[in-house]
């Protein structure tokens, strides 16, 4: 990874990426569906936070055997409002089954705002926002973002089925357009969200797609939209991502650089949004042969084993080529 890239520690919208800890004190919890909405009081994160950062959460209590964070996606932030933050999870863990136990007036210890947020276009531009689970949570902030930037934004939220689908009175309310799609067909369409997503990109003209799905879908994604020339934005979120800040080496990732050299790059700091295109979905699990510093391995044309940039988006990315074709 190259040092200036990794090192950049603000973006160009002048809010700051360097995370800080605080002790928020919960504010509301309360269940959607199958999911758990917490708000947490936390000015400093809430004036820092970009769309696609996340937190990690102490749990479990000062004397725990549960030493490791919780790293959540952040669903909602009101910097006007008193600082708060929201995340939304869904219990399945002791970790996460503590912090759903917690009541309105507990403190809790949160660091954040982690990683690199989604990129906005410069211009306006025809976005689709595609989320599965509670992957859709992040997604809605950056629709607010968009929306300033004067982007319209068409949702395309699935789950397995309707208890499991979040957010989509939302989507609807919103969005330009929104559909939804559940494996059990127990709300709008039976499948899932790439079975939906050719006929959307066509109907909505589609410029740039944003996605925060589990892996196999980020895949598909990316691969549809590799055949319409669109751009992906895809937030990662697995493998898990346990400190949060890079230390563990749990999120690793294959990720392709601009000068071709196939880097593992951690999710939680060198993401978690990644050019789609760039991610080896396939090789996600494993240590690629070609991969920087695997076994083996040699320079390609006397290419520096440094140079090259991460596979990861820029706060900025240039604006959309002139002369792409919109898909249909």
């Amino acid at each position: 990874m190259a040092a200036p890239d990794r090192d950049r520690v603000r973006d160009r919208e002048g809010g700051g990426l360097a995370p800080v800890q605080v002790r928020g004190t919960v504010l509301t919890v309360r269940r959607v569906d199958a999911y758990v909405a917490m708000t947490v009081v936390a000015p400093p994160i809430a004036t820092k936070f970009r769309p696609g950062q996340f937190v990690a959460i102490a749990v479990g209590g000062p004397s725990t055997g549960m030493l490791a964070r919780r790293t959540l996606s952040v669903h909602d932030v009101r910097p006007d409002h008193g600082g708060t933050v929201e995340f939304v999870f869904l219990p399945r863990e002791p970790g996460t089954e503590w912090l759903a136990d917690c009541r309105s007036r507990d403190v809790l210890d949160i660091v954040g705002p982690l990683g690199r947020p989604f990129p906005v276009p410069r211009d306006p531009a025809s976005c689709m926002l595609v989320g599965v689970g509670a992957g859709a949570a992040p997604l809605f902030s950056l629709a607010d973002r968009l929306a300033e930037r004067g982007c319209q934004a068409d949702f395309l939220i699935g789950a397995e089925s309707a208890e499991r689908v979040f957010g989509a009175l939302t989507a609807r309310r919103t969005g330009r357009s929104a559909m939804i799609a559940t494996t059990d067909g127990t709300m709008g369409a039976r499948g899932s969200v790439v079975d939906l997503l050719p006929t959307m990109v066509q109907q909505a003209r589609t410029d740039v797609i944003y996605a925060s799905a589990p892996l196999p879908v980020l895949r598909a994604v990316s691969a549809l939209a590799g055949r319409y020339a669109i751009p992906v934005q895809a937030l990662v979120s697995e493998p898990t991502m346990v400190c949060g800040t890079g230390l563990c080496m749990g999120c690793v990732l294959p990720a392709v650089g601009t000068d071709g050299i196939t880097r593992m790059v951690r999710a939680c700091v060198d993401g978690p949004v990644f050019r789609g295109d760039l991610v080896r979905w396939d090789d996600v699990g494993t240590i690629p042969f070609d991969a920087l510093g695997a076994p083996g391995w040699k320079s390609r044309g006397g290419a520096a084993a440094t140079s090259g940039l991460p596979a990861q988006s820029s706060p900025h990315p240039p604006a959309l080529p002139e002369g792409r074709q919109h898909a249909g």
